[in-house]
């Protein structure tokens, strides 16, 4: 929870996600030949399309996994909430 936190924060300070949540989470899958079951934290982090892949890289350059995983949907919902999505991850 710790990384996950200094993750989140480190992305919304640098205005790559407006906002970041955090899930305590129990995982199975294959890592190095085994199936590993572990508890990890899924972070979810709301940003524009336009800032992915500077957030992708920042996620990778801080994390403490070998591969974390990283992955972008496209997404439709309440417009004011997508506005201000837009408008903290548009600053630079």
């Amino acid at each position: 929870m710790d990384e996950a936190r200094m993750l989140g924060k480190e992305l919304v300070s640098r205005n790559l996600a407006a906002c970041a949540n955090f899930h305590r989470i129990d995982s199975v899958y294959r890592w190095g030949g085994k199936v590993v079951e572990d508890q990890e934290v899924a972070v979810v982090l709301k940003t524009i399309s336009e800032r992915f892949d500077e957030l992708k890289e920042t996620v990778r350059s801080l994390h403490s996994y070998e591969l974390p995983c990283v992955v972008c949907w496209d997404i439709s919902g309440y417009e004011e909430y997508l506005q201000w999505v837009s408008d903290e991850t548009g600053k630079l």
